[in-house]
């Protein structure tokens, strides 16, 4: 259920391509997720309805068996693209949340700084979409997405962690929700975290220590 909930976080990462970041941002989140809970929980009700929780849970496509179950079954295929359709939104939302976040990463000095270059007509970092959309391609070519599924979403829920954490540094002034509320996201998205798979969890440190030893070294360096 997080994970299907998480490009929420899309959002944010667009704040330095929307006009009053400040006041849209705030209003968009909670506008997406409303929408989303609705589409997801209108969906489950209609599926559960139509076949029950087990054919669901033995079905390799759910939503095409619902289908096929009704009135409609000559439908399935319509289905079937639309499900294309939306990874295919999925899949963009992603490519431009990540290459943000590589883009600023790369405007502080955290990665290489070509990354950080930003096209002069289309002013969006086309350097970084295209070495996300490689990785991308060379994730569905050679690794399990389920695997992949799950160190994401360890990756994820770690940083959304330090979110939490940062936001209990904010003044008065600059806090929009009280402390409780990040103290308690924080807890969640630890517990969160270390309930998934242990090949995920194990994945997910593996790369947080490699990333945690290359910055300290490069640190180390500069000095």
């Amino acid at each position: 259920m997080f994970f299907a909930f998480a490009g929420y976080a899309r959002i944010a990462t667009l704040g330095e391509e929307v006009t009053d970041p400040r006041n849209t941002i705030p209003r968009a989140i909670p506008i997406a997720l409303g929408i989303a809970l609705v589409v997801y929980g209108t969906v489950a009700v209609a599926a559960l309805a139509a076949v029950g929780p087990q054919t669901l849970a033995e079905s390799d496509a759910p939503l095409a068996s619902v289908v096929k179950a009704g009135t409609l079954s000559q439908v399935a295929p319509v289905v079937r693209l639309g499900a294309t359709v939306a990874s295919l939104g999925v899949l963009l939302s992603l490519m431009v949340g990540v290459s943000r976040t590589m883009f600023s990463m790369a405007s502080n000095g955290d990665m290489p700084g070509t990354l950080s270059h930003v096209h002069p007509r289309y002013k969006v970092p086309d350097r970084a979409e295209m070495v996300v959309a490689a990785c991308v391609i060379a994730i569905v070519l050679f690794i399990d997405v389920r695997g992949a599924i799950g160190f994401s979403s360890f990756g994820v829920l770690l940083y959304y962690a330090i979110t939490n954490a940062s936001a209990l540094t904010l003044g008065s002034a600059e806090r929009r929700w009280p402390r409780a509320l990040a103290v308690t996201g924080g807890i969640g998205c630890v517990v969160l975290a270390f309930s998934l798979p242990r090949e995920s969890i194990a994945a997910g440190i593996g790369v947080v220590a490699m990333g945690a030893m290359t910055y300290a070294a490069r640190t180390r360096l500069a000095r």
